[in-house]
C-alpha cells in the first residue's frame, strides 16, 4: 500500500504503540505529525528517524486535554503539510487502582486524557474531513473497554466510551466518505508491560488463548489494513488485537 502524499496526525506518538504507528505510516510514504508530553529528546529522535524515510515529520509538545491548543496544532499541521487525511487517536494514560482507593484526580486524569483528548482531536479535524468528503479516524481503544478489567474502572470507562464514540461518529459521517474505526489491543509488549513481574506476565499469558503477548507490529498491521483499499467497506468497527483474550 502506498500513502505517498497523505498526511496523518498521531496523538501520543512519541512512544509505545503510538511510536510504532508513526513509523509504519512513514514507511508507507505518509507525512506524519505527532504530539508528546515531556520527552522532547525521544520525540526529536523519532522525528529524525521518520525523516530518513523520505517523508515530512513534525513533533510538538501539545496538551491533548486542551481543545484550544489541539485546534491550533491541527491548523498548523494542515497549513504546514498542505492537508490532512488521517487521525489516529492514540494518546492515553493508565492509573490503575481499586475503586475504593481511587481519588477524584485519578479518575479525572484518565477520563480527560483518554476520552476528552480523543474528542478534542476528532473535533479539531472533522470539519476538514467533512469539507473534503474523505478521511480516516482510527481510535486506539483496549479490550478493557470491551470486557472490563479489575482495578481499571477509570480506564475501562474511558475506553468503553471511546468504542461507543467510534460507532456513533461512524454513522454520523459515513455519507461523507469518512471512515471511523477502533482497534482494541490486549496486552502488547511495550515499555508499560516491562514493568510487570515475571509472575504477573505468566498469569496474563495463561489468560490468552494464543499463548503470547502481542507486539506493536500486530497493531500497526491492523492500522495499515484499515487504511487500505481492502477495508474500504469497513466503518464503525472495534477490532480486537488480543490473541483471543476478549473472546465472548
Amino acid at each position: 500500500m502506498n500513502l505517498k502524499g497523505k498526511v496523518a496526525i498521531v496523538t501520543g506518538g512519541g512512544r509505545g504503540i503510538g511510536r510504532a504507528i508513526v513509523l509504519k505510516l512513514a514507511s508507507l510514504g505518509c507525512n506524519v505529525a505527532f504530539n508528546y508530553v515531556k520527552n522532547k529528546e525521544a520525540a526529536a529522535s523519532l522525528e529524525k528517524e521518520v525523516q530518513k524515510l523520505g517523508v515530512k515529520c513534525q513533533s510538538r509538545s501539545v496538551d491533548i486535554k486542551d481543545f484550544a491548543k489541539v485546534k491550533e496544532w491541527v491548523d498548523f499541521i494542515k497549513e504546514e503539510f498542505g492537508g490532512l487525511d488521517i487521525l489516529v487517536n492514540n494518546a492515553g494514560i493508565i492509573v490503575d487502582k481499586a475503586l475504593m482507593l481511587m481519588s477524584e484526580e485519578d479518575w479525572n486524569s484518565v477520563i480527560d486524557t483518554n476520552l476528552n483528548g480523543m474528542f478534542n482531536a476528532s473535533r479539531a479535524v472533522i470539519v476538514t474531513f467533512l469539507k473534503q468528503k474523505s478521511g480516516h479516524v482510527i481510535n486506539i481503544s483496549s479490550v478493557s473497554g470491551l470486557i472490563g478489567l479489575p482495578r481499571q474502572t477509570n480506564y475501562s470507562a474511558s475506553k468503553g466510551a471511546m468504542n461507543a464514540f467510534t460507532k456513533s461518529l461512524a454513522k454520523e459521517v459515513a455519507a461523507y466518505g469518512i471512515k471511523v474505526n477502533a482497534i482494541a489491543p490486549g496486552f502488547i509488549e511495550t515499555e508499560m508491560l516491562s514493568e510487570f513481574s515475571d509472575e504477573q506476565k505468566q498469569k496474563i499469558l495463561d489468560m490468552i488463548p494464543l499463548g503470547r503477548m502481542g507486539s506493536v507490529h500486530d497493531v500497526t498491521g491492523c492500522v495499515e489494513f484499515l487504511l487500505s483499499d481492502a477495508a474500504q467497506y469497513i466503518t464503525g468497527q472495534i477490532i480486537q488485537i488480543d490473541g483471543g483474550l476478549a473472546i465472548r
